[in-house]
């Protein structure tokens, strides 16, 4: 991976986004029921969270979940996008909990919902010493239940299966994530990108392309060096361009879990330099994926459906993902619209960092 060469220049008061949504080719679709689907599920999570705070309650349907949903899944039936959406509001909502939280937090987090996917007919609360669970279930697992009960009434094994491993990845790189939080360490950028392909999230939602489509790859496909390379390519893309479009409400409270804050605390990049830099990593990436898919070899008349399936579900989270993010209100607030015209985002002032109980 190539080195920035450092600038400097005064503090700044904006930076320009990179222009990835030009340079993005693949044509952007929305599921037909996509907006009843989404206020739906927003609904759900609402209705089940009943600790939230009036502030993150409002956020809920400012983050558009569902729209996502609908923009990376829309070929899928109705009911299949439901419990997808379900599933995206909730993941949204498990970030944002385990953001304010320190190691041990997170790990009490990972065990109640990890239990409800291994016990998704009863609560059976863990009783091990250091690790025990409240008699009654909370929130985070009440959900958990309910959401992956629908799920694999239907799903095969082999997502289910590939969603439970991907699931417990993502919390062991939340557990890292909280690990360096404490020690208030800013990890090498090889470290940080391998943890950020688990702490995105984005290994389980492409999981659940399979289950959207209602196939099942065999585990010789999904292991194929292309595939894993069209996977992880959609992966690095969606995360390291969420990097850049979270850079400024991060900033603003405190957070270094940021490829730009890595290249500007350890690499002593200036914050434009490197914003450019992670934008031509994007591209490149965009352009890799697009020759990989063109490598995709043949797996036989039987399969070669359900991988053109796969992959087309990892194109559509690639533009999907680019798009939405300038309708969510997560990162621009209302400004989405103007930002993604003119890509320049004003930098907002640092707060002092505090928990942020129910967000």
């Amino acid at each position: 991976m190539p080195v920035p060469v450092p600038k400097t220049t005064p503090v700044p008061d904006h930076f320009i986004l990179p222009d990835l949504v030009s340079h993005c080719s693949f044509p952007l679709a929305y599921h037909p029921h996509g907006d009843a689907v989404a206020a739906e599920s927003v609904r759900w999570l609402d209705e089940g969270c009943p600790e939230l705070s009036p502030k993150a309650r409002k956020a809920l349907y400012g983050l558009q979940a569902g729209e996502l949903t609908a923009y990376c899944y829309p070929f899928c039936s109705t009911e299949r996008l439901r419990v997808v959406s379900d599933f995206m509001n909730y993941l949204f909502h498990l970030d944002n909990v385990s953001d304010g939280m320190m190691r041990k937090g997170t790990e009490e987090l990972a065990d109640c919902v990890m239990n409800a996917l291994w016990f998704p007919d009863r609560y059976m609360p863990t009783t091990c010493e250091g690790k025990d669970q409240p008699i009654e279930e909370v929130s985070a697992g009440k959900l958990a239940r309910d959401y992956w009960t629908r799920c694999t009434r239907d799903a095969k094994p082999g997502p289910q299966a590939r969603f439970k491993e991907s699931l417990e990845l993502f919390f062991e790189a939340v557990h890292q994530q909280a690990r360096d939080r404490d020690s208030k360490l800013i990890p090498d950028l090889d470290s940080y990108i391998s943890v950020r392909r688990d702490t995105s999230g984005c290994k389980p939602v492409f999981d659940l392309i399979e289950y959207a489509m209602d196939i099942d790859l065999p585990e010789h496909v999904v292991r194929h060096p292309i595939i894993q390379a069209l996977n992880q390519g959609a992966n690095d893309l969606v995360t390291w361009s969420n990097d850049i479009f979270s850079y400024n409400v991060e900033q603003a409270r405190g957070d270094t879990h940021n490829m730009i804050v890595i290249l500007m605390e350890l690499r002593g990049c200036d914050l434009q330099t490197a914003i450019d830099f992670v934008g031509e990593l994007c591209k490149q990436t965009i352009d890799t994926f697009m020759e990989n898919q063109r490598n995709v070899p043949s797996f036989g008349p039987r399969l070669d459906r359900d991988v053109a399936l796969y992959v087309q579900g990892l194109q559509d989270w690639i533009v999907g993902s680019l798009h939405w993010s300038f309708m969510s209100e997560r990162y621009f607030g209302k400004s989405g619209a103007a930002v993604k015209k003119h890509r320049i985002v004003k930098l907002l002032p640092r707060r002092p960092k505090a928990l942020r109980v129910g967000a």
